[in-house]
């Protein structure tokens, strides 16, 4: 039966199967806070890694928790995975974490499937749900240990609400299901921290992109990806424009504090 699987179904399985071993592992109560995650980790990147290989032998494979060799990039689809976004929220029991399965075809996240264990969801690109009536004033997903300072002024720009969350899986999903308008994310992320997610939201009918507007790309020699805006389309002009201001100012007050209050330096 796996065999006959298409591309979304075979992401969907192996999230939601992921994230059932994910939760036996927590509850066979064997491990201590610290190594919980580590144990986590590898035991859905073994099972996701082997999975792949088996059923698409002929894609390439990026994963967090494997070292790349860098022959991915000779293929045009490449499946991209975090075995477990938001180590720290599954090691302390907590439901805001994820696992991502996700394809990109091109450089395009094109397949995803994020399974929600600690919610018992799975959302995929083939049947996201309906986006409900926004709210106004728009609801801002932060990290819930370090805020970035962009989405606060932008959040405070817009008369927002900030929602704490852990991770970004999670938080993406939590526009997707209605939970908040806004995820805004510049503090740095991988390849594996968005792809699932994005093409998830993109089938939802979010906005998705850099914070500079521009695509976000996969497969890429260096994984870093700087930032990433999911939101609803009516927001992302509004948004889009108070990043760019926010970072005007920022590199504003930069250059001041190099030229110190006495002025231009001399030259």
């Amino acid at each position: 039966m796996t065999g006959t699987m298409t591309d979304v179904d075979l992401a969907a399985h192996l999230a939601d199967t992921a994230g059932k071993l994910l939760l036996a592992v927590r509850e066979a109560g064997v491990f201590s806070d610290k190594s919980l995650g580590k144990a986590g980790d590898q035991t859905a990147n073994q099972f996701l890694v082997h999975a792949i290989r088996e059923q698409r032998p002929d894609d390439g494979l990026l994963s967090e928790e494997m070292k790349c060799d860098g022959s991915r990039l000779a293929h045009s689809r490449v499946w991209i995975i975090d075995p477990v976004d938001g180590t720290r929220e599954y090691g302390e029991g907590r439901p805001d974490w994820a696992v991502h399965v996700g394809l990109a075809v091109d450089g395009v996240a094109t397949i995803g499937a994020v399974a929600l264990p600690g919610l018992g969801v799975t959302l995929t690109s083939e049947a996201p749900p309906a986006l409900p009536p926004a709210q106004d004033p728009p609801r801002m997903l932060v990290s819930r240990t370090r805020p970035a300072r962009e989405a606060v002024a932008v959040a405070k720009a817009l008369g927002g609400e900030l929602v704490a969350m852990g991770s970004a899986g999670a938080k993406a999903m939590a526009v997707v299901r209605g939970e908040a308008e806004i995820y805004l994310h510049t503090g740095g992320q991988y390849e594996w921290d968005s792809c699932a997610p994005v093409a998830v939201a993109q089938a939802a009918g979010l906005h998705v992109s850099r914070i500079d507007g521009s695509p976000l790309r996969y497969n890429a020699e260096d994984t870093y990806l700087p930032d990433l805006l999911i939101c609803r389309k009516e927001l992302a002009p509004r948004v889009l424009g108070l990043v760019c201001g926010a970072e005007h100012r920022a590199a504003g007050l930069a250059v001041n504090a190099e030229r110190g209050p006495l002025g231009p330096p001399e030259g």
